[in-house]
């Protein structure tokens, strides 16, 4: 497999999720993007690469956790 498209496949997703008006697309997508990358990363031996997007995975895991319990305590509100 020619790793490069899987590069140029991260970059998009990532330009894709600054460009959401949403906050829990933009975090979906650039979980997506940054799981990409840290592949792309393993894939050509770029260390700093992978486990700067695995960390910034995290970071977009726990801010969509966030998000979700967020709306979760909103639910009952709306009723």
């Amino acid at each position: 497999m020619a790793w490069e498209y899987l590069g140029y496949f991260a970059s998009a997703l990532l330009v894709a999720s600054l460009a959401m008006s949403d906050v829990y697309k933009l975090r979906w997508f650039n979980l997506a993007g940054c799981i990409a990358f840290s592949c792309y990363g393993l894939a050509i031996d770029a260390w700093p690469v992978a486990l700067t997007n695995a960390v910034l995975a995290l970071v977009n895991l726990y801010h969509l956790y966030k998000l979700r319990r967020l709306q979760g305590a909103a639910e009952p509100l709306r009723s």
